[in-house]
């Protein structure tokens, strides 16, 4: 079963237009065999949807405290959300989110019985110097540092490639480069934990990816879906991206 998330980042402006769109998305998704859909829109706008599978934008990596302005996964959970994007790379440039910060938030998320979206990514000056598979490496070990795959704990765990020169650039990653960077991932996670869980572990692509071009990759071999960013706020190209990933 394919795994197509919606990411609406900031978007949209208010809970009328954030309710239009999410009704829209699931009276034309709501048929669809063999695709799970998840959206997930900004924290304000969480309780007011039923009906599809929620996720959450970023989260904190305490359950309660004084953290002003937060949202713990307790509180998500609540909500009924059920996946959390963590370290996304706009996450990592604007609101300064280190791998240390990023590994704490996958583990509490694990804590409570969420699963963790773990983003990971190269720039493009990382690319252009040959770093792509050192940078992504060093962003899954420290990402997963102290995650062991105890009681199975791993298969909850989810990887989405986004490499950052791709993502909103209209740059989109070519089919054989994210062959080669998720044959990458799991070699990765064959030398951290086991090849039993690298051939088993759910790994997305996102970055640029709209209705022209998903169905490119959701052929590639070993993608288990896709991480949707501003096509997914338009409900008719969504709608399209999910219905291709169904067939």
């Amino acid at each position: 079963m394919k795994l197509i998330v919606a990411n609406w980042k900031m978007n949209p402006e208010s809970a009328q237009k954030a309710t239009e769109l999410f009704e829209a998305v699931k009276n034309g998704v709501i048929d669809t065999k063999n695709v799970e859909v998840v959206i997930c829109p900004p924290f304000v706008y969480l309780p007011l949807f039923s009906g599809l599978t929620l996720g959450a934008q970023n989260v904190f990596f305490k359950e309660k405290g004084a953290f002003t302005g937060e949202v713990s996964p307790v509180m998500l959970k609540d909500l009924k959300v059920q996946y959390v994007i963590i370290g996304h790379s706009e996450a990592r440039k604007h609101l300064n989110e280190t791998d240390e910060i990023i590994n704490k938030k996958v583990k509490e998320c694990l804590l409570v019985g969420l699963t963790p979206i773990l983003c990971i990514g190269e720039t493009i000056e990382e690319k252009e110097s040959g770093r792509k598979e050192e940078v992504l490496k060093k962003q899954i070990t420290e990402g997963l540092a102290g995650v062991s795959n105890v009681n199975g704990q791993m298969s909850n765990v989810i990887i989405a490639y986004e490499p950052v020169w791709a993502i909103g650039t209209g740059h989109s990653c070519s089919s054989e480069e994210t062959q080669e960077m998720v044959s990458a991932i799991r070699e990765i996670i064959t030398d951290l934990y086991e090849k039993e869980l690298s051939d088993t572990m759910r790994i997305l692509y996102g970055g640029s990816v709209d209705s022209k071009n998903s169905n490119s990759y959701l052929a590639i071999s070993g993608l288990s879906g896709l991480l949707i960013g501003s096509d997914s706020l338009d409900a008719q190209d969504f709608i399209k991206i999910v219905a291709s990933a169904g067939i």
